[in-house]
């Protein structure tokens, strides 16, 4: 019995092999890399991790970071929750159409629905051009080379990742439970609050935090509506790197990055594992 359980955790050992030695060669390894030259050049010591944390243009680079990843956030929430429902609730056919054309949004390339939006938003693009005609503006609105016009790109492309946990989740409820707090004299929005919302629950905090992240090390998108005016923390990373070639403080706001990444997952790991207990 022993040996037969010792050669069951050794031939799996030797099936996750494979993935241990690609996390090793393509993450692990790259990170340590990436953290020792952050604390060695261009001299040995904290001084990256104490300019960039103490530095009031950086600052400004992380609010800018956080304030849009939040807000990004926040609107592909109140998007994607609707969309994910009535997806959910609809005849098949019209939801598998729906459901293609946002597949087919992912599967489009980034940089040319990025540059779409840039036509689109610009002050002779057809969004300023629409708004003039219908009167609600008399001077073309400046979208671009700003934070509203990153928020409103990165919306666009983030608003996928929220609808695919969110749908998965809502389908797996019960009609029938929101039908029993109806004949229990649930208002709808009773029902949401109280019903529905907590049972999407695991659905939004995984759509949510993928958002987020994903927002947080965004680089395309805020590159080319945003400028360096609004620059963000992948730009700045990329910055340093490619331009200035100071790897020292590139490799420490990687690290930064990375470390509040890992951190939300902490979080939301631990509040959901409580959440379950109770």
């Amino acid at each position: 019995m022993l040996s037969a359980t010792s050669g069951g955790r050794g031939s799996g050992l030797g099936f996750a092999m494979p993935a241990i030695l690609l996390l090793l060669a393509f993450f692990v390894i790259p990170v340590a890399f990436l953290l020792m030259r952050s604390v060695t050049e261009p001299a040995p010591g904290l001084q990256n991790y104490a300019t960039l944390l103490g530095s009031t243009t950086y600052a400004k680079i992380f609010f800018n970071t956080f304030f849009v990843a939040g807000v990004v956030t926040a609107i592909t929430v109140l998007i994607a929750f609707p969309v994910a429902w009535a997806l959910a609730i609809m005849p098949a056919r019209w939801s598998a159409v729906i459901f293609a054309v946002i597949l087919l949004s992912m599967w489009t390339n980034l940089l040319a629905r990025t540059y779409a939006w840039m036509v689109l938003l610009q002050q002779t693009g057809l969004i300023n051009r629409m708004l003039k005609a219908i009167g609600l503006i008399d001077q073309p609105l400046q979208l671009t080379n700003n934070l509203i016009g990153v928020t409103i790109g990165m919306v666009y492309i983030m608003l996928p990742f929220m609808i695919l946990p969110l749908l998965g989740v809502i389908r797996k409820i019960d009609s029938a439970i929101l039908q029993a707090a109806a004949l229990c004299g649930a208002t709808r929005a009773q029902a949401l609050r109280r019903v529905l919302l907590p049972l999407a629950g695991p659905g939004l905090a995984s759509g949510g935090l993928m958002v987020f992240v994903m927002s947080l090390g965004y680089f395309v998108t805020p590159s080319l509506l945003g400028g360096t005016a609004n620059m963000m923390l992948a730009e700045l990373i990329a910055q340093q790197v490619q331009s200035l070639v100071n790897w020292g403080m590139g490799g420490a706001a990687a690290f930064v990055l990375l470390v509040v990444t890992l951190g939300l997952y902490a979080v939301q790991l631990r509040f959901f594992d409580q959440a379950e207990a109770r």
